[in-house]
Order: C-alpha cells, then sequence, then structure tokens
C-alpha cells in the first residue's frame, strides 16, 4: 500500500508491503530508506511494537495525530492517496455508498449496525491487514443502510463491507 504522510512540517511518501516498508522524505530524498524484515505487533489500544529491519521502536498514538516514537513526540498525519482520490470524484455527500475493504484481511470489530445514524468520520468497522488494525471511517453523514460481513469474517480486497446513504 501507498500512503502519503506529514511528519511534523514534513511531507513523505510511504510504500509498505508484506516484506519492506520504503520511505520518501519528500524535502530531504538523500533521506529515503528502505527497511527489510518489517513487524508491526499490537501491543495495548493505540500502542505498538514496530520492528523495521533490526532496529526497534515503541509506537503510541496519542491522538489529535499526536504519537510517541520511543518516548519523543511527533505530529504525524497520514493518508492514503487512493481514498481521497476517490472521495473527490465520487461526490462524497451524495447517494448511497458502499463501504469496501481495500485489502485482503479479517475484520475485527464492526462498529456500527443497520439503521444507526452516523456522522462524517465516525468509525465504522475495524480490519486487520498485515498485522495492522485499520478503522474505517465513514465519508459524510447518514444512516447505515446495510452491514454485510460480521467480526472475525474473512474480506477481500474491494469487497462491500457495509453501505450507507
Amino acid at each position: 500500500m501507498k500512503f502519503e504522510a506529514r511528519i511534523e512540517e514534513h511531507a513523505a511518501k510511504i510504500e509498505v508491503s508484506p516484506e519492506r516498508l520504503y520511505f520518501f522524505p519528500e524535502s530531504a530524498p538523500e533521506l529515503s530508506r528502505e527497511f527489510a524484515g518489517v513487524s508491526v505487533v499490537q501491543l495495548a489500544p493505540g500502542a505498538y511494537s514496530v520492528l523495521l529491519g533490526e532496529r526497534s521502536f515503541e509506537a503510541v498514538f496519542a491522538g489529535n495525530g499526536e504519537v510517541f516514537v520511543n518516548g519523543r513526540s511527533f505530529q504525524v498525519e497520514v493518508f492514503d492517496p487512493r481514498e481521497m482520490r476517490a472521495r473527490r470524484g465520487a461526490g462524497a455527500g451524495e447517494g448511497r455508498q458502499n463501504i469496501k475493504a481495500m485489502m485482503p484481511g479479517k475484520v475485527i470489530r464492526v462498529l456500527v449496525g443497520a439503521g444507526d445514524a452516523i456522522a462524517a468520520g465516525q468509525g465504522l468497522i475495524v480490519v486487520e491487514a498485515m498485522k495492522m488494525q485499520n478503522e474505517m471511517k465513514s465519508p459524510k453523514a447518514g444512516r447505515v443502510v446495510d452491514v454485510k460481513v460480521k467480526p472475525d469474517a474473512t474480506v477481500a480486497a474491494g469487497e462491500v463491507l457495509l453501505v450507507i446513504e
């Protein structure tokens, strides 16, 4: 998967595969790095042990974009550029929308039920992929029409998880 990130005031591109992580800071390309042997293990909600090659880190997500890495605080924003393009092109505020799995994984939690009123940005479902849990959020305010999966279900990339309107 490819992501765009802003760490403090520095933009970067990040590519993640099951075996490697690539980090490309836009303002300092000479600091680009490739890490083999990537492993992420959740220690507690919001706390992770991260292995990048032979280096070990503890990452704690404190909220509001603040992340502590080995005790040092960083302001971090991460975006999936595909999601941003899809939202701009799809008219996120109009009509029914299918919320789809971005990659194969396992449903960990379903946070809403059919008929629930939801707010824009509200968490809908948590899917684990590549040892990381990803909370999928609503692109708009509305109502949950249908929930198509249950916890512990295995899902394929592009599979519809739930429908909102």
